[in-house]
């Protein structure tokens, strides 16, 4: 087989299109073609805790229900109401946080850690692996998260961090504080446009965990934006990371 061929199946191979390659069928690559990896960024809600927040009724609650589903409908890949909110009047946006704030405070009290999540951070941990997280919800949040499951991100990005996913600044600025390129991270989140984007734009790696298949249906079919690999539970990013990248801190 010519090199020209070799090597461009080898570039496949590294960045799988995740419905053709599914994770059960990944072969591990020699030591010699992994691609090193320093370090792993996680989404919280919904990738490192259960998802509790209904984002579909907070969304109603902000915008009403005829304008929610005008809006849903011209965004197919899901509604950013944070970017949205930010073109209101200052008295509209107050009204608005308020909601969110009363959404996401429920969402605290019924707080659940992400089967695999432990276990995941115990073998990055293991791999002296770099862990960050990067969320669109409030600090406070976070440091429940990090007090109540013993579990610590460093960095730990909020919304109070701007500009917010899914700009990659965030991701950029963990990288510059870990002194390392984008293109030895992963972004792990379990929303396209917030973090598959985020991660895309900032070069790195990316990870969607979609665990019922949401991704799959007929309303992402046009969304132009692939994640490098998919799962649909955590412990697969175990095998995952071990399958195709030399983990080296």
């Amino acid at each position: 087989m010519p090199s020209s061929l070799l090597l461009l199946k080898s570039v496949l191979f590294l960045h799988p299109k995740p419905h053709s390659f599914p994770l059960s069928h990944i072969t591990a690559m020699s030591t010699k073609t992994k691609t090193r990896l320093r370090g792993v960024v996680f989404d919280m809600d919904g990738t490192l805790t259960v998802p509790v927040i209904d984002f579909a009724s907070m969304y109603k609650a902000v915008l009403g229900e005829t304008e929610y589903r005008r809006i849903r409908q011209e965004n197919p890949s899901g509604i950013d109401i944070l970017h949205l909110i930010e073109s209101w009047s200052p008295d509209e946006q107050r009204k608005a946080n308020e909601i969110i704030l009363d959404f996401e405070r429920r969402g605290l009290e019924r707080l659940q850690i992400m089967p695999g999540a432990a276990e995941l951070c115990g073998f990055l941990d293991s791999k002296k692996i770099r862990r960050g997280l990067i969320t669109r919800n409030v600090k406070q949040a976070v440091d429940l998260y990090h007090q109540r499951f013993d579990i610590m991100f460093s960095p730990a990005l909020s919304r109070e961090f701007r500009p917010y996913k899914p700009d990659p600044a965030p991701l950029l600025h963990i990288c510059s504080t870990w002194d390392v390129q984008p293109n030895e991270v992963m972004m792990v989140g379990d929303s396209l446009k917030d973090d598959v984007a985020c991660g895309k734009r900032a070069g790195a790696f990316t990870c969607l965990l979609d665990e019922k298949g949401k991704y799959d249906s007929a309303d992402f079919a046009k969304v132009d934006l692939e994640p490098d690999f998919k799962v649909s539970s955590l412990a697969e990013v175990h095998t995952l990371l071990e399958t195709n990248f030399d983990l080296m801190p």
